[in-house]
């Protein structure tokens, strides 16, 4: 029996309807160090007009609509009804009480001279006091504002307090959030995770696998609030928490920010597998000195980082499929704390392929980077387009926003997509889907079919 095809036109017309921008979005971020408080303070900068928000697909990339002919690239901001920056509110919780100011000084991602010109807003976020435990991050001392409660249950109704509070105070008409706080310390799933009944008895009895980012993920979700992993923690990406997401019809995502070396290996693995170039290993080392830096110094959340970072290539280059180019890839990932690089990390990669009858070639990568920056204008695509996906209807994880991750969440039976360009073209054409428009197939016959 044949599968009945979809055309575009009924695809168009059986697009969601989306709920319009109305009010102003708050943002609340689990985490309110250096990636935080750049991204704030960016959209801040923007708002006065300083600065562009380079590296923002909502806000600077175009969309083609229609043929190639037809010469049709509106923004992406400008097809897709998003939450205006201007119309943004910021909050969170961190486990040290310095406001955003004082917190983007001591990062020292941002020029001093550029934080001045905003440090009147920035000093008006200050952070709720945070869900925090050196058994899942450790390497941090000196944290001066921590929920003090009897279990997680407790902490997780304080943290729903917060939530209506913030709505409260700051007259939000919806809400999202971003985890952005540290990488915790890496654990398999137990069977506490592997149902929603189990869970909220693990709260209630403070079980000692629960995390407090799944503390955050579970108060959050409770409160109707799109919820989106930037770290390589488990957090949303576990059975109990994707069906609170359906039962509460709420987007969730995940997990890891793709910045640095990564994006640099979803760009480059794609291309040497497109020319069918094989490669016999990839040596990847890194150095960065941020707070990033001093947690994953701990062998722990290292390791919660490297299952992050080693997936990618696997399942890019199909050694399954192709195992005389990719078989026997000796991959290998290292992460180094620096202090006196600060923000600024240096990725190399060396990496060792070969060609036509298995000749030898090598390629070097050094990227020097700043990770904080990179960063933030994926906080604020994820707010804008979680906040999108909740008013068109949309539940559940949302693979289509992988674009922004190392390890992309996904259904228990679908391998993740980690091509960069795949994932680019996926979220575009959800983008047109979203908008009733026709999704583009590159196909490229209908420019030479003869009349």
């Amino acid at each position: 029996m044949s599968t009945p095809v979809t055309s575009a036109a009924e695809s168009m017309s059986q697009s969601p309807q989306v709920a319009p921008a109305e009010g102003k979005l708050g943002i609340l971020m689990p985490g309110m160090g250096a990636v935080s408080t750049t991204f704030i303070a960016g959209v801040l900068a923007a708002r006065k007009g300083y600065a562009t928000p380079i590296g923002s697909l909502s806000q600077m990339a175009h969309i083609r609509l229609g043929k190639r002919t037809e010469d049709h690239n509106p923004l992406i901001k400008d097809l897709v009804p998003l939450a205006d920056l201007d119309d943004l509110e910021f909050g969170g919780w961190d486990p040290y009480s310095d406001d955003a100011y004082t917190a983007a000084m001591k990062a020292g991602v941002l020029d001093a001279r550029e934080i001045e010109g905003i440090g009147e807003e920035l000093r008006a976020v200050r952070p709720m006091p945070a869900v925090f435990s050196p058994r899942w991050v450790r390497n941090l001392e000196g944290v001066d504002q921590v929920i003090e409660a009897d279990n997680h249950m407790d902490r997780a109704e304080l943290l729903m307090e917060d939530i209506d509070r913030f709505r409260a105070d700051k007259e939000v008409d919806r809400l999202v959030a971003v985890w952005c706080g540290s990488t915790e310390a890496y654990e398999e799933p137990s069977e506490v995770h592997m149902d929603l009944d189990a869970f909220e008895q693990g709260l209630k009895d403070d079980d000692s696998h629960i995390t407090p980012s799944q503390v955050y993920a579970y108060a959050l979700l409770k409160m109707g609030v799109p919820f989106a992993n930037g770290a390589p923690n488990l957090t949303v990406d576990i059975p109990a928490m994707v069906d609170l997401a359906s039962q509460e019809n709420l987007p969730i995502v995940g997990k890891d920010f793709k910045t640095g070396q990564t994006l640099m290996k979803t760009m480059i693995a794609p291309g040497l597998k497109a020319r069918m170039l094989g490669i016999e290993g990839w040596f990847s080392t890194n150095i960065l000195g941020n707070r990033d830096g001093e947690v994953l110094d701990d062998p722990d959340s290292f390791r919660s980082k490297e299952v992050s970072k080693l997936g990618v290539l696997e399942h890019i280059l199909q050694p399954d499929v192709y195992p005389e180019l990719y078989g026997d890839i000796y991959h290998k990932v290292r992460i180094n704390y620096y202090p006196p690089k600060g923000d600024d990390k240096e990725g190399w990669d060396h990496i060792d392929i070969k060609g036509w009858l298995g000749y030898p070639m090598q390629i070097k990568v050094d990227f020097l980077c700043k990770d904080s920056i990179l960063a933030a204008p994926i906080v604020l695509d994820l707010a804008l387009f979680m906040d999108l996906a909740a008013r068109a209807g949309r539940s559940g994880v949302q693979e289509w926003l992988s674009f922004y991750f190392k390890s992309p969440q996904h259904a228990p039976d679908l391998y993740p997509e980690n091509d960069l360009f795949i994932q680019l073209t996926k979220l575009k054409n959800n983008l047109r889907h979203i908008m009733g428009e026709e999704l583009i197939t590159h196909l490229g016959t209908e420019y030479y079919d003869q009349a």
